[in-house]
């Protein structure tokens, strides 16, 4: 017996443990773009379950819990030391620091429902409920980091549907639950993931059918720049990227578009001093509207924003981004980050930018009534929920901070579920792509790839009735979830007994 619990124990050190669970963590996140690789992760999940299932204590599970997040984050977020490399001399250094940093961070949150779903001897089906508690935690703690969600992996199957139902969260817990049915390496829990997984596909098969094109939908120009960042605000750069986009801007075409989009910041220039820029756009667009973003100072605070210039040239409209990057569009501490010189994520380290109001629609004429999104604010689907509904969803971005290989994938990718949740098209027009056109149910219709520089005209995709998700939220998934997590509790205290 003894030499037995020896041999047990020796099989749960830590020298094999963690790296096997660090790199299962790696193949789950292959379920994310531009990989999607949905079933790798789904078996790589389900070995981290397995894991989960044979650690012999609660500290053991937590740091296993732990590992497992970091070789996920570690990948999913590989883009991270980009923004450092924009200047590499003064803040090269700080890129792999800031990985870890992030990946060890985040994997916090998944080491707890290992932990503590071990402590409480609920087994996987209370670290099932409690990991997906903690993605949604991930997603609005300290204003939230939810990048990466593992429902993304439902991306390239018809089952990505789903998330006009449950949402995003609702589709990682599904995920989980069949990363668990299959951890338990019974032939009847298998059985089960499998049907489960063809029933998700093949309806979403189902909910996902063709929207009737309308023949009088409006067009829509995507102004798309290709401004490298360590290049956009070089003074000696600014004008060919200027001139550029306005060109593309009054470039002709039949029929003439409905509206003009340019991207996150694509003026050089504070809409306090931006008035002859503004009018050569104004000029060049002649009498159809133009989105563009900028920035602009007010009371001595500056703003990350999008402007509507009327016909006439006249600013008719202003919106204020209000979900800021931590540490890239304000920082906490600013003196202290600012002595070490951690600036390369924020225009101004002093401050950084000022929080607009919350979310609002502009109203397009005949286009109707937009949802814009800066940037980052596409990664968050709570954030959709604080107006009147919009006929179609806008975001404005700088994806030239992500490099040009997983980082704006993804941050297309999240951008596309957004509009699944909704049951909204979305017009996105990133300075160095991808830009694109998705209907309602997120189907790309036009775009223009990475790196490239141009325009592309589509046809503003019809909106559907709203969603159920588009109702609701996350509410019924909580109580879902706490009603399972306590559920699982209630029986592990029982059989303790």
């Amino acid at each position: 017996m003894a030499d037995q619990t020896a041999r047990v124990g020796r099989q749960d050190r830590w020298f094999w443990r963690l790296p096997l669970a660090a790199a299962l963590g790696a193949g789950a996140a292959l379920g994310q773009a531009p990989w999607d690789i949905l079933f790798v992760a789904i078996l790589c999940f389900a070995g981290g379950c397995f894991l989960f299932r044979t650690a012999l204590t609660a500290r053991v599970s937590g740091w296993t819990g732990w590992a497992f997040g970091t070789g996920y984050f570690a990948l999913a977020l590989s883009w991270i030391p980009e923004p450092f490399m924009v200047d590499a001399a003064r803040d090269g250094w700080m890129a792999p620091f800031a990985l870890a940093g992030i990946s060890g961070g985040l994997a916090l949150f998944w080491a707890l429902p290992f932990w503590l779903a071990h402590r409480l001897r609920g087994g996987l089906w209370l670290l099932v409920p409690l990991w997906a508690l903690a993605e949604i935690a991930r997603g609005t703690v300290l204003t939230g980091f939810p990048w990466g969600l593992p429902g993304y992996a439902w991306a390239p199957v018809p089952a990505v549907q789903w998330a006009a139902v449950i949402g995003t969260y609702g589709l990682s817990f599904v995920l989980f639950a069949l990363a668990a049915l299959l951890a338990t390496l019974r032939a009847g829990p298998v059985l089960i993931a499998g049907a489960v997984t063809a029933a998700l596909i093949g309806t979403g098969a189902w909910m996902g059918g063709s929207i009737a094109p309308d023949a009088d939908a409006p067009v829509v120009r995507l102004i798309q720049p290709n401004a490298a960042q360590h290049e956009k605000w070089n003074p000696d750069k600014i004008p060919t990227f200027f001139n550029r986009q306005v060109d593309y801007t009054a470039a002709a075409s039949d029929p003439r578009p409905d509206l003009i989009v340019w991207s996150e910041t694509a003026l050089p220039t504070l809409l306090n001093h931006a008035e002859e820029a503004l009018a050569i756009i104004s000029d060049a667009a002649g009498p159809v509207p133009v989105v563009l973003g900028l920035q602009r100072e007010e009371d001595f605070t500056y703003y990350n924003s999008a402007i509507v210039l009327d016909g006439s040239g006249t600013v008719t409209q202003i919106y204020d981004k209000h979900h800021l990057v931590p540490f890239g569009e304000y920082m906490p501490l600013p003196g202290l980050f600012r002595s070490l010189g951690i600036e390369a994520l924020a225009q101004r380290v002093d401050g950084g930018y000022g929080s607009g109001p919350g979310p609002r629609l502009l109203d397009l004429g005949k286009l109707g009534q937009a949802l814009p999104l800066i940037c980052y604010e596409a990664v968050f689907p709570q954030d959709l929920r604080g107006t009147d509904r919009a006929r179609f969803l806008l975001q404005l971005t700088n994806d030239a901070w992500f490099g040009q290989y997983s980082g704006p994938y993804q941050h297309l990718a999240q951008a596309r579920f957004r509009a699944i949740e909704q049951g909204l098209p979305l017009l996105r027009a990133a300075n160095t792509g991808v830009s694109a056109v998705f209907d309602a149910r997120g189907r790309m219709t036009a775009s223009l790839g990475l790196g490239q520089a141009g325009y592309v005209d589509a046809a503003l995709p019809a909106a559907l009735p709203p969603t159920i998700y588009s109702r609701t939220g996350d509410s019924p998934l909580l109580v879902l979830l706490v009603l399972l997590s306590l559920g699982a509790i209630w029986r592990a205290t029982r059989v303790s007994r």
